[in-house]
């Protein structure tokens, strides 16, 4: 069999921390930012951790689990 292939999409939208966490970026910090305050604008700008029950769709995708 030849080797699994990563998922080129995932693979630009996730990271694997060095605990083996998986980390994504939040949503809504692309457009309509004019109603937006600066705080929430900048919390944004942070990446946050994917929800337990998602981890193991992404682990397979990227081909870690």
């Amino acid at each position: 069999m030849p080797k699994m292939k990563t998922h080129r999409g995932a693979a630009k939208r996730f990271e694997i921390t060095g605990g083996g966490k998986i980390r994504r970026r939040k949503a809504y910090g692309s457009h309509l930012l004019s109603k937006k305050s600066s705080r929430r604008k900048r919390g944004y700008r942070l990446k946050t951790e994917i929800s337990e029950h998602d981890a193991d769709s992404v682990k397979k995708l990227l081909r870690q689990g």
